[in-house]
Formats: structure tokens, C-alpha cells, sequence
């Protein structure tokens, strides 16, 4: 994901920074040229050489150490940087950077990058909700500083609050906007619902179908990277939720043609990219179902609405977006449902197919569109594939 970026991260003396060398591991082992620079309290906490072990790289503390690689330090790893990354983020380093004192190599490299900065904030809860560092960090957001929010949780001080090391993926993705984020869809709003809808039989069984929901999440993801307002509408829990994605939950056909309907008339794009049932049973059990009271057992089944027809049938300005999961006569079955729900644009693909079905990280598609157009892509994974969905919408939505 990182191949060839130079990454330059920045380690304070929190509690947490032994948590920064996984996330130097990590972006390392996803191919960054990662760059540590310390400040002494962290060095008190986690020893230079873990991190340079983990880096590949020599690691900075001292601003007046005597280091040959390069000629001013500070200067030559501000210009480096594609993205610097300050994690864990303390009080007092976001105080010095927000009232322009660089008094050490990491404030003093801050304040010379042009690099986008991403502050990772992590300390007590009281220290973080005291208002001179709510302060602090509203005027470094509005001088274009990024942050990325801390969890609530159990902390080091045995208290429980906000102040927690936020999951590295959640970092790691922020990571990714930062770099590759291209504000496509600033000021839009879209909607996007993902996973298998689930009928209910009884309370224990269910009537569903082998979505992972995992291409809506990437389409999700990759929306909220370009700056997009989204809610995703999920009939799973099984993923983590995309950072800068509003999520709701629902189970069946009907809860989610609800949902989507409740977002959709102030929306600029909608994706159902969720496989909805059909059917569903026309009597649901109120008690589990007992085999020892049938030998057989016939379930009569009714139709579900049918939620894309609807929402092409009401669309006005928005951008509506369908997907076509089929095992024979892709192209003509997609096109057909492209007109017949009055779609702007149509994902095809072949589940039968090694690598474009259910539950696997790959997807091959065919992009359809309204004026007759078709873009065929190779195996790619699902993230990527998201990435130029939200890139093809975005066109049209200039």
C-alpha cells in the first residue's frame, strides 16, 4: 500500500509509545521508508534501537547529535516526508507545534515540513479534554493539521475515558487518506448499503445468501477518503467500520429499504452494493421451529420489496449505482437491469468465476453505464476496485 512513500514518524513520551513500534512494523512491512525521530522521554520509555530495528532506518533524538547522513537533520527529513505522523501525540508536543515553539529535533522538524502532519493523541482523559489542549488542537486543525481521535477505554492511569491509542488500522488509514486522498467528493453526500440481508425463519434461523459485505465497506472507505459525507447501511457486524463512515445497522430486506430511503432524498450518489433476498418467509415463527414436530417442512415465501427498482423510480439529481451478481450472461443480464431500474451505473460480475465471488478479498467487474458505456477491469482487490468506483462516480458528479 506504501511502496516507495517516506513516512517520518514521530514518537513522544507517553504511556503509548511502545504502541508506535507496531505501527512502524506495519507500514514498514506495507513498503514505506519509514524515518523514527524521538523526542528523550519517549527514548526513557522504548530504547532508539527497537524502532531502528523495526524502521530499517537510524532513529533521531538528539538535535545536536553528531550524524553524518545528513548535513541539517531537521531540514533534510522535513523535505523527505510525504506524510509525518506523530503517534503517540501528547499535550505537550501539540501545545509547542500550535504556539510555534520548536525547542527539540521533532518540534523543530515539524515546524520545517511541508508534509501533511497527522497528530495521534494519546493521554489522560482530563489532560485531554483540558480545554488549553482543545484549544490547541482546533488551531492546528484550522491551520490544515490532522488529527486522528483517541479511543475510550481503560487507560494507563487505571481510569476509563477518552484518551486511548486509537487501533492501528484506524491510523494506518488515515495514513492512506493522507497520502492518496484527493477531495473528490468534498461537499457530497453518499449513501451505501453492504452485507446479505437476513429473512427470518425463527428466532434462531435465518434465509440469507454469501455476501461478506465487503466490497460495499471498500466502496465506503474509499468515498470517505475523497472527503464524502457516507453513511453505510450494513446487514453485517462481522467488519470494522471504515474511519470518517457513519454506520447503521439493519437485518432484513425491509429494514434496509427503510434506511436507504431515509437517506436518499438529500443524497448525491447511493450504492447498493448489499445482495438483498428476494424472498423472505411470509410467517415468521415466533418460537424456534422443533424437528421433532415435522418430518418435513414446507416454508411458504413472499417477495421482498424491491429497493433499487424503488429508489430509480424516485431518483431526481442522484447518482444511482447497482450491482449485478451473476453466474452466466453477465453482461447481458447487467445491462437489462441497468435500463429496467433506471440506473446511472452498473457493477457486473461473475461470482462463478476464481476470485470474483463471495467471501474471497479479489473482485472481476465490468463497469455498465446509462448512455451505453462499458469499462471491463481485470482481478484486482475489492479495496481497489472501490477506489475507481468512487473515482468514476465523482466524474459525473462534477
Amino acid at each position: 500500500m506504501f511502496e516507495n512513500e517516506h513516512i517520518v514518524v514521530g514518537i513522544c513520551g507517553g504511556i503509548a509509545a511502545y504502541k508506535a513500534a507496531g505501527l512502524v512494523s506495519q507500514l514498514r512491512q506495507q513498503g514505506a521508508d519509514v524515518h523514527c525521530i524521538m523526542t528523550k522521554n519517549a527514548a526513557k520509555l522504548v530504547t532508539p534501537i527497537t524502532f531502528g530495528e523495526l524502521s530499517g532506518n537510524d532513529v533521531t533524538v538528539d538535535m545536536f547529535a553528531n550524524i553524518s547522513k545528513w548535513d541539517v537533520e531537521h531540514i533534510a527529513l522535513a523535505r523527505l516526508a510525504d506524510v509525518f505522523v506523530i503517534a503517540p501525540a501528547t499535550a505537550d508536543i501539540i501545545g509547542k507545534v500550535a504556539n510555534g515553539i520548536a525547542d527539540d529535533m521533532l518540534s523543530t522538524t515539524i515546524m520545517a515540513t511541508k508534509a501533511k502532519v497527522i497528530f495521534v493523541p494519546s493521554m489522560n482523559t482530563n489532560m485531554y479534554e483540558n480545554p488549553i489542549v482543545q484549544e490547541n488542537m482546533a488551531k492546528l486543525q484550522a491551520h490544515g493539521y490532522l488529527f486522528v481521535e483517541p479511543e475510550s477505554g481503560h487507560l494507563a492511569c487505571n481510569t476509563n475515558g477518552k484518551g486511548r491509542f486509537p487501533k492501528q488500522e484506524v491510523i494506518l488509514e488515515a495514513i492512506e487518506k493522507a497520502l492518496f486522498g484527493k477531495g473528490l467528493l468534498k461537499g457530497k453526500k453518499i449513501i451505501v448499503s453492504a452485507g446479505g440481508t437476513q429473512e427470518n425463519i425463527d428466532p434462531v434461523r435465518y434465509i440469507s445468501n454469501r455476501s461478506s459485505g465487503r466490497m460495499g465497506y471498500a466502496i465506503a472507505k474509499a468515498a470517505a477518503m475523497e472527503d464524502a459525507d457516507v453513511t453505510l447501511v450494513s446487514c453485517t457486524q462481522a467488519l470494522p467500520v471504515p474511519a470518517g463512515v457513519k454506520i447503521e445497522y439493519v437485518h432484513d430486506a425491509r429494514e434496509l429499504d427503510k434506511a436507504m430511503n431515509s437517506h436518499y432524498e438529500d443524497c448525491d450518489a447511493a450504492i447498493m452494493a448489499a445482495a438483498v433476498s428476494d424472498y423472505r418467509p411470509k410467517v415468521q415463527a415466533t418460537q424456534k421451529i422443533k424437528k421433532e414436530s415435522h418430518d418435513t417442512l414446507t416454508i411458504e415465501l413472499t417477495q421482498n420489496p424491491d429497493i433499487l427498482y424503488g429508489l430509480g423510480q424516485k431518483k431526481k439529481n442522484q447518482f444511482l449505482v447497482g450491482f449485478a451478481a451473476e453466474t452466466n450472461d453477465v453482461i447481458e443480464h447487467g445491462k437489462e437491469k441497468l435500463k429496467r431500474k433506471n440506473l446511472d451505473m452498473l457493477v457486473a460480475n461473475d461470482v462463478a468465476m476464481p476470485g470474483a465471488g463471495f467471501n474471497v478479498n479479489t473482485n472481476i467487474a465490468a463497469l455498465l453505464y446509462k448512455d451505453g458505456h462499458m469499462e471491463q477491469y481485470p482481478k484486482m482487490t475489492k479495496e481497489e476496485l472501490g477506489h475507481i468506483i468512487i473515482e468514476k462516480i465523482a466524474e459525473r458528479l462534477k
